[in-house]
């Protein structure tokens, strides 16, 4: 599939089989979030990669969005990095990036995602970094749940020019 095929393509899905995801797959992934810009090429991310059950099942206590984390096999926690991130809140854009980068690359390689905000919701930050025992400095930014698709959806063509502006407004 090439690039804009999977970001035209790519959809939200819910639903997934059990098949677990292999790791090289998940490393493939990783490496795709990693490719993403960043301000100053600071790279302000950390992930967390999860795939062990009772966590996943657990996840839908704390983010009411989550429930198919608990049928998924896989979620990802896209985190900021405060200590690596010195150019203030910009560590937020980048994590949004790589955490694009992350959902192009799931439909690419034939897989579902979809993408639950963690931050700025302070309750769900703690309770995700509690659950995750992520260091004070480690700020849970987005959470990737995904797997083998179970549901199919078609593209959605969002495309409006009405909301394109040429030189100025």
């Amino acid at each position: 599939m090439d690039a804009m095929e999977a970001i035209l393509s790519r959809r939200s899905i819910r639903k997934y089989s059990t098949q677990p995801i292999p790791a090289d797959l998940t490393e493939d992934l990783m490496r795709a979030a990693m490719a993403a810009p960043s301000a100053n090429n600071q790279q302000p991310w950390q992930f967390v990669v999860v795939n062990d059950r009772d966590l996943l099942d657990r996840i839908p206590d704390i983010h009411p969005y989550a429930k198919m984390a608990a049928r998924a096999p896989l979620a990802i926690f896209v985190c900021g990095d405060l200590d690596a991130a010195t150019l203030g809140q910009y560590w937020a854009q980048d994590c949004a990036a790589a955490t694009q980068n992350l959902l192009i690359a799931i439909t690419a390689r034939g897989l579902g995602g979809v993408w639950c905000g963690v931050y700025p919701r302070e309750e769900r930050v703690r309770s995700f970094q509690e659950l995750l025992k992520l260091p004070p400095h480690i700020i849970p930014f987005a959470l990737i749940v995904a797997g083998c698709p179970d549901e199919s959806k078609p593209p959605a063509d969002r495309y409006d020019p009405r909301r394109v502006h040429q030189n100025g407004w």
